[in-house]
């Protein structure tokens, strides 16, 4: 079996590859080792920026997303007692965010794909790629797909990354001595917009997937274990971090998902070798304070796009050649806002009274200057697109 592009991973990284691949006419195939089923149901980010949003209207995947996504021009930072609400649409002029859940999105890719005529394949196992330097192929439960390129999409533990010959690779990151417990709820947002709270318990931050589904998130220790937190110990700490502002009530209700979710930045140098070219975590992870794993996975991919739309349509290599060097100018920028926001929220076990007032001190910087709270909005809706 032959195709141009051979892609491991169908999450969003490589399911709107093989998607933008096959509208510039390139062959792909992608193999991924979950079942359909469990892709689709597999709860991540939410939160979507401008650019992620105009890509998926502009691939002809974001009907549903337009209809039942949330768009938000703005988020609160709640802290001292006091919110202090980020204006979009004041400090970013149309530009904003869309809360649309990352499993929609892959639902939305799948269907596109399997109604082009897209060949994904789901349950497959033994996956291993070979000869990345010359001929590439890859094998799967005893069967050989050759291809020109293979792209590895397949996340921080997949197959693809640990394919690169040891000492070709930098590694640079950091693990943060905390995770956040992130529950789903059958319960209406108790906020139109979504709230990251600093507090001396921990971070807490409100979200939601629709009008009748909320998302929350804790700071809790990084060897937390899900047993720990009954549904009532959890609505108790939420209650305590949240209803610091006067007037302020959450809603509880049914808790339906729980799942821990370690901190962690990493990145690794050069994002490619040899034919092999690597897409979001599989390249990269952010924690999730900034709300980039997703959208960088979907910046990867736009810039492989129209490298591997260059080679296959006119024989250039230099896009391909450039790929990790023109990712990495994002991933960075992402990496820096990610640990800034992180470290602007969160509450450290060695922090002395010092470092509490520093990051105080800090936070009302933020949402007192206009140029700071700048930053943070244009950052957070994502940096344009290079043009």
């Amino acid at each position: 079996m032959r195709t141009q592009v051979g892609i491991i991973g169908a999450g969003p990284a490589g399911l709107l590859l093989s998607h933008l691949l096959h509208l510039r006419g390139i062959s792909s195939v992608v193999l991924e080792k979950r079942s359909r089923d469990y892709v689709e149901r597999r709860v991540r980010a939410g939160v979507l920026e401008q650019g992620t949003v105009e890509t998926l209207v502009e691939a002809g995947v974001g009907e549903r997303m337009r209809r039942e996504g949330l768009p938000h021009h703005g988020i609160e930072l709640r802290y001292g007692g006091a919110g202090h609400r980020i204006p979009f649409e004041k400090l970013v002029p149309g530009r904003s965010i869309t809360v649309y859940g990352q499993q929609e999105v892959v639902k939305d890719l799948i269907a596109a794909r399997l109604a082009a005529g897209g060949d994904v394949r789901f349950d497959v196992e033994d996956v291993a790629v070979h000869s990345l330097e010359s001929e590439p192929y890859v094998t799967f439960g005893g069967e050989r797909l050759d291809c020109d390129v293979i792209a590895g999409c397949d996340g921080f533990h997949g197959v693809s990354r640990p394919a690169i010959p040891e000492g070709v690779l930098t590694v640079f990151e950091r693990e943060y001595p905390f995770a956040w417990l992130g529950i789903l709820a059958d319960v209406e947002p108790s906020s139109e917009e979504l709230i990251y709270t600093r507090t001396d318990r921990g971070f807490a931050l409100h979200s939601m997937r629709s009008p009748t589904v909320s998302r929350f998130y804790l700071q809790v220790p990084a060897d937390t274990r899900v047993e720990e937190w009954p549904d009532d110990r959890i609505w108790d700490e939420l209650r305590a971090r949240l209803e610091s502002v006067p007037g302020f009530t959450l809603t509880t209700g049914e808790i339906t998902e729980k799942g821990v979710t370690p901190m962690r930045s990493f990145v690794v140098e050069p994002m490619q070798y040899g034919r092999l070219y690597l897409a979001g975590d599989a390249a990269h992870i952010v924690p999730p304070t900034g709300a980039k794993g997703l959208n960088l996975a979907v910046a990867d991919v736009r810039v492989l796009t129209e490298a591997l739309a260059a080679y296959f349509e006119g024989g250039s290599t230099e896009l391909l050649d450039g790929y990790s060097e023109a990712c990495l100018k994002r991933v960075w920028r992402a990496q820096h806002f990610s640990w800034w926001m992180t470290m602007l929220l969160h509450t450290f076990e060695d922090d002395d009274a010092y470092g509490r007032k520093l990051q105080l001190s800090y936070l009302d910087y933020v949402t007192s200057s206009e140029a700071a709270a700048t930053t943070l909005a244009e950052n957070y809706v994502g940096l344009p697109y290079a043009t």
